[in-house]
């Protein structure tokens, strides 16, 4: 069973707690408690170094009296809260600040200095004179270059103990209040985070199952925000895809299925004997002109499944626009006498360079014009047209047919779509040619545009860049 992210969250947060505590309960005890014996036994060493330094001389010659330097001991064991000893180097005490507390204490049994190492202090019972743990700090008493004895200062390590309690007690107040502090963030952060993930989990499982129609609503204009508009744009847009393959579908099953039809019940008709063996020619045209139909409409499917699913391969030269216009208007001849329509190209210049793929362009051409025939009528003109402006060419392809409404202009590079009802019937268009040329120009990262006026023609306009290579 997957463990939801809040009760991962907050069990990283009480294990960061926890060790947390452990780390000042136990490191952090430990380093308090050595800064405050050190602190402590260099204020007691400064006090001892200052004892062994004023009364060596004369405690050693007898310049003072006992009574003299215990008075003076007190006074200072008053002021430190400490117990002053003097002792010899044998460990023999001969002074002590509290000599009622340690009457029985007349001599340091297994006595030895360097027992400190090379610090100046020590804890511990100091060698069993006392029932508790003291800090006890040395300084030697030197007459010449010789140690006499030593002062040795004790202060118990319960009062240095204390003051750690003290300083932890501080820490842990700290740390339980950022817990409390820390905790309200993670809870707003809960809040503001993980309930927007959780709704975006939920989106991302709705998609996975189909329902594209689940909006997530989350308000807010961070990343997080940023990733729910996007995973409805997402939605919205595989849903419109959903909705075009349905279309594509239907359109491709009634594409094809016009013709299949008409090419059935034809061959049907001259198989039983309904249509005399005298009209059978006539009826094999017919024939003929659907398959043919279907043969484009399959090359145009291939040719935009190629474009869009692999991109488009671009085998870009420089070569002459003006030139390809004439051939490819040339290959309409036969249709144009038929319909007694005419060319009018209007070229800038003798040959205008543009740097592109040839073939393509060509097709882009092809398409073009053929559409305009498709929907001009008998005894109009076609005109082809090539300008330059800013190192960018423009072609142009008009005609004087019975144009496209304006509502419906926006359509018409989408796959199938078709202005006029009858393309299907009479004119035999497969709703892909404009597709194609669409795609083709996307390609050449260039653009094309469609000016039509209802009952008065239209006019598709595309660029192409300019040769640098070669000069007019």
């Amino acid at each position: 069973m997957r463990k939801p992210l809040y009760f991962k969250l907050i069990l990283a947060y009480l294990v960061f707690f926890l060790f947390g505590f452990l780390t000042i309960a136990i490191i952090g005890s430990r380093l308090i408690l050595n800064d405050l014996i050190k602190d402590k036994a260099n204020t007691l060493y400064r006090e001892a170094n200052l004892i062994s330094t004023r009364y060596s001389d004369n405690i050693y010659r007898e310049n003072l009296s006992t009574n003299d330097v215990n008075d003076q001991l007190e006074v200072i064991d008053t002021f430190t809260s400490s117990i002053i000893w003097i002792v010899n180097k044998e460990g023999q005490l001969i002074f002590n600040s509290r000599e009622e507390e340690n009457k029985n204490t007349s001599e340091i049994s297994d006595f030895d200095p360097t027992d400190t190492g090379n610090r100046n202090y020590m804890t511990g019972n100091f060698y069993g004179c006392f029932d508790e743990e003291v800090l006890s700090v040395f300084s030697p008493i030197n007459s010449g270059y010789v140690v006499m004895g030593y002062v040795i200062i004790h202060t118990p390590m319960s009062e240095i103990i204390s003051r750690r309690d003290d300083i932890l007690s501080v820490f842990y107040i700290s740390l339980g209040i950022i817990f409390v502090l820390s905790l309200i963030i993670l809870f707003v952060f809960m809040f503001i985070v993980y309930r927007p993930i959780k709704k975006i989990s939920i989106a991302t499982q709705e998609y996975a199952v189909g329902n594209l129609d689940y909006k997530l609503e989350i308000k807010s204009h961070d990343e997080i925000g940023q990733l729910a508009d996007s995973l409805n744009y997402m939605a919205d847009r595989l849903s419109q895809t959903e909705e075009d393959q349905k279309k594509f579908i239907a359109n491709v099953s009634h594409d094809f299925r016009s013709p299949l039809t008409s090419i059935r019940g034809y061959l049907e008709a001259m198989v039983d004997g309904t249509i005399p063996p005298e009209l059978h020619e006539k009826y094999i045209k017919i024939v003929l002109n659907e398959t043919e139909r279907l043969t484009k409409l399959t090359n145009s499917l291939l040719t935009l499944n190629t474009l869009s699913d692999r991109g488009i391969l671009l085998d870009v030269s420089d070569f002459d626009i003006n030139k390809v216009i004439k051939h490819t208007a040339e290959t309409f001849e036969g249709v144009c006498k038929e319909k007694k329509i005419r060319f009018k190209l209007v070229l800038t210049g003798t040959k205008m360079y543009v740097s592109a793929d040839m073939g393509k362009i060509q097709q882009v051409l092809y398409n073009l014009i053929d559409n305009a025939i498709k929907f001009s009528s008998q005894d109009s003109t076609i005109k082809v047209e090539t300008t330059e402006r800013n190192e960018t060419v423009f072609v142009s392809v008009k005609d004087n047919g019975a144009g496209i409404p304006k509502e419906k202009i926006k359509y018409i590079f989408d796959r199938f779509y078709k202005s006029d009802p009858s393309r299907g019937k009479d004119k035999k268009g497969t709703g892909l040619g404009l597709s194609i040329v669409k795609e083709i120009i996307n390609a050449h990262n260039e653009n094309i545009n469609v000016i039509s006026t209802e009952g008065a023609g239209s006019e598709f306009i595309f660029t192409l860049p300019k040769s640098k290579n070669i000069e007019d």
